[in-house]
């Protein structure tokens, strides 16, 4: 009998030297032992740790975190907190339900899984009315899936999008962990942001509250971010730092006022369906990469409008306006000492559209996510 006990001990230990090494994260609704053990074989495991000893199973596996969701992600886990808690079955169940929801306030979590936009429609059927997108890696509640389609809730909006191009589950903890965005979120009614990390250094632009900054790295006081494609300095006292997975884009950020001449509706059309596709500098393509000057000038050219290459000739190109003139179609350009080095297009509503940089690609922004140096009108104005 002493040599059958300990055959059972060495094979359950054996057990949990592979256990250690499966990729066990907190799933939704399952517990951990759920989710890789049958029930008796969980009973057989917190069996065998009354045989041999905690002590002889400890050095064997890494510690259960599941306090949070990322954590979770970052650390597989392991068996020896299971081996000493008291915690019931029904328990692990609920306290990975719990930890699920704490992953950027998703408790069903979704990551679009396309190279460009996903698209929502408002029922589940090819010829849905479009409600909106879902960008390439970003995230989405999952209400239900039925079928084919999967109901989401992302940003503002609510629909369903086809179920093989969303990733749930594992894959879609791990594509947001790698996706997961560090911004900092401006709290202050306007931010200055520098050339360098001292109070001495240039002003480089001024940006609003609430507008969200791609961080670089934290540097004591300030922080290192991206604005477009290049590296500048905000201090860390004016902003808040967050972790952030892109969500949907609302049809009604796609839209436009009436009164708007076809030409300008079907350009900022044409230049919205290439929002996260790559910024590469000097690439000239909509699908594989374009810079902002690149992306101003495909865009253009598509409507047989010839444009200079450069951001700083392209500011020269047309006439100049002011803001309050702007519509949709204009061109609107950003500075740095006085040069122009930046260019996006006007889409209306308080938005433009552009090729901002390596991090975040064709992206829509905000008119004055940074201070615009200059207006300019390229299109006829009716």
């Amino acid at each position: 009998m002493k040599y059958q006990l300990a055959g059972v001990a060495g094979m359950c230990i054996t057990g949990l030297i592979l256990l250690q090494n499966l990729p066990v994260y907190a799933v939704e609704n399952q517990g951990v032992l759920e989710k890789f053990l049958a029930p008796a074989q969980a009973e057989t495991v917190l069996d065998t740790a009354s045989l041999v000893g905690n002590e002889a199973v400890m050095p064997v596996v890494s510690n259960i975190r599941m306090d949070s969701i990322k954590e979770s992600i970052a650390q597989p886990i392991g068996a020896a907190t299971l081996l000493e808690s008291e915690k019931t079955r029904v328990e692990y169940i609920e306290t990975a339900s719990e930890a699920e929801g704490s992953l950027w306030g998703y408790t069903n979590l979704g990551i679009s899984n396309v190279d460009n936009n996903l698209n929502i429609r408002q029922t589940a059927a090819e010829d849905g009315k479009l409600v909106g997108k879902l960008p390439r890696n970003a995230a989405c509640e999952i209400i239900e899936r039925d079928g084919e389609w999967a109901l989401v809730r992302s940003g503002k909006v609510e629909g369903y999008v086809k179920g093989e191009f969303l990733l749930d589950g594992w894959n879609a903890k791990k594509r947001a962990n790698e996706a997961m965005a560090v911004v900092a979120v401006v709290n202050t009614d306007s931010l200055k942001v520098r050339e360098e990390p001292n109070t001495d250094s240039e002003v480089v632009t001024m940006v609003p509250k609430g507008e969200e900054l791609d961080v670089v790295e934290m540097n004591g006081d300030w922080v290192k971010i991206l604005i477009d494609d290049e590296e500048n300095y905000i201090a860390s006292e004016y902003v808040k730092i967050e972790e952030k997975l892109g969500t949907a884009i609302t049809m009604t950020e796609l839209l436009y006022g009436q009164g708007v001449s076809d030409i300008r509706v079907d350009l900022c059309q044409y230049a919205k369906q290439f929002v996260g596709n790559p910024y590469v500098w000097g690439g000239t393509s909509l699908t594989k990469g374009a810079d902002c000057s690149g992306f101003v000038l495909s865009v253009f050219k598509n409507f047989g409008i010839s444009l200079p290459r450069n951001s700083g000739s392209q500011a020269g190109a047309g006439t100049k306006i002011t803001m309050s003139q702007a519509q949709p179609g204009d061109l609107i350009f950003y500075a740095k000492g006085g040069n122009i080095n930046h260019v996006a297009i006007y889409i209306g509503g308080g938005q433009v559209v552009h090729a901002s940089s390596p991090k975040t690609g064709i992206k829509i922004s905000t008119y004055n996510y940074r201070t615009p140096a200059k207006v300019v009108r390229v299109l006829p104005r009716d």
